[in-house]
């Protein structure tokens, strides 16, 4: 006998900011790590989306994209930092369009600059200006962070953003946002978590500044709001604007709890559609091992005292496994949107799965093993349990 279709609040229908979404499940931005060395999607990146799209879930975020030269994680990393990169990106957007069906999923670019965290390896421009080398031999640029303070004890120092510089990195994420807007996405989301340049700017463990942009919470929480208003100048009024925002970022002298929520309750104001809400500065982002409900929803309780302070749609990641987990996180109102990734790699089709009638939670045992290797290619799911 085939099973009935699921009735659950997963599978209502949402809206961000007038984007129509099918169900209330998201995926997630992850780094797929598909790219050329220009940043532009390869086929198997393509098929990634396709995969998803074929899936079910209402919402995909594609993993982060750097917005300026200086801002690139890794050699395969998503470029949206130049006009010519626009038809590529938007290869991505169109099949998710059509392989999502009648009820198409939406797809929204994570937009990015890794700060301090940026490898030199790959950050300096092709030719590089000052030694005119090509290619992985060349010398690199030295990471760039609102302070000079090092991403591990004893690690090398970045170069600390003078205030032109940072008038040019607002500008390029303006930039970006416009381009993946006519690259046919539906929306664009800031990375503001994870140790990223936002998060590093919002953070007193590595904003130090005095000047305008540092040295208070409200100064410190400056660049995000003038990245939100470059961003808002490039796309207008109407185009969904995201944000993944660490309210705590489990660090000495870090982000505390009652520092990030206040950043949720001015989000609003800056013109920002919705949040999803996440933590950590490293590591601690995506914890592993998450074999029973009760180990799910590991950012609830931040959530929670998000929800105190704004209306806007919430998305809550962390850990997301069973369906009675989720559907009781959204039934309670504490968030609107249900986000997750590593059970997508494992099982991109997932959300359909669900909604034809499996009551199993995600095959995912949190391993994370998803991320390649030294030789290995791309995002994908490496458990030895499958």
């Amino acid at each position: 006998m085939p099973k009935e279709k699921l009735l659950s609040i997963l599978f209502e229908a949402g809206n961000i900011a007038g984007l129509e979404l099918k169900n209330r499940l998201v995926r997630s931005a992850t780094a797929e790590r598909m790219c050329d060395e220009e940043g532009r999607p390869e086929q198997a990146m393509i098929d990634l989306y396709a995969d998803l799209a074929r899936g079910g879930v209402g919402l995909i975020v594609t993993g982060h994209a750097f917005v300026h030269e200086s801002g690139k994680a890794h050699s395969t990393m998503t470029a949206v930092h130049r006009d010519d990169l626009v038809p590529s990106l938007r290869t991505l957007s169109e099949v998710v369009h059509r392989e999502s069906g009648g009820k198409r999923s939406g797809v929204v670019m994570q937009i990015n600059h890794a700060g301090r965290k940026a490898s030199e390896k790959v950050t300096c421009p092709e030719p590089c200006p000052e030694c005119g080398r090509r290619g992985s031999r060349r010398v690199g640029r030295t990471p760039v962070a609102p302070s000079p303070v090092s991403q591990v004890k004893g690690g090398p120092r970045p170069h600390e953003l003078t205030e032109a510089e940072i008038e040019e990195l607002v500008g390029a994420f303006g930039r970006a946002a416009g381009r993946a807007k006519e690259a046919g996405f539906d929306g664009v989301q800031l990375h503001g978590a994870h140790g990223y340049l936002i998060n590093q700017f919002c953070s007193p463990a590595s904003n130090w500044r005095r000047d305008r942009w540092g040295g208070s919470s409200a100064r410190r929480l400056r660049f995000l709001e003038e990245v939100a208003a470059a961003v808002r100048d490039e796309v207008g009024d109407d185009y969904p604007l995201l944000i993944k925002l660490g309210v705590q970022d489990f660090v000495r002298d870090g982000l505390t709890l009652d520092e990030g929520v206040e950043i949720v309750r001015h989000v609003a104001d800056w013109g920002l559609d919705a949040v999803e809400i996440s933590c950590g500065m490293g590591t601690t982002s995506a914890r592993k091992d998450i074999l029973r409900p009760e180990d799910e929803a590991y950012f609830l309780p931040q959530a929670r005292r998000a929800r105190e302070l704004t209306e806007l749609p919430l998305i809550l990641v962390g850990g997301m496994r069973s369906l009675e987990v989720m559907e009781s996180i959204l039934e309670e109102g504490t968030a609107d949107f249900i986000s997750m990734s590593r059970p997508l790699i494992r099982e991109p089709d997932l959300p359909n799965q669900w909604q034809e009638g499996r009551t199993e939670p995600a095959a995912c045992i949190s391993c994370n093993n998803c991320w390649p290797g030294p030789g290995e290619y791309g995002i994908a799911c490496r458990s030895s349990n499958r």
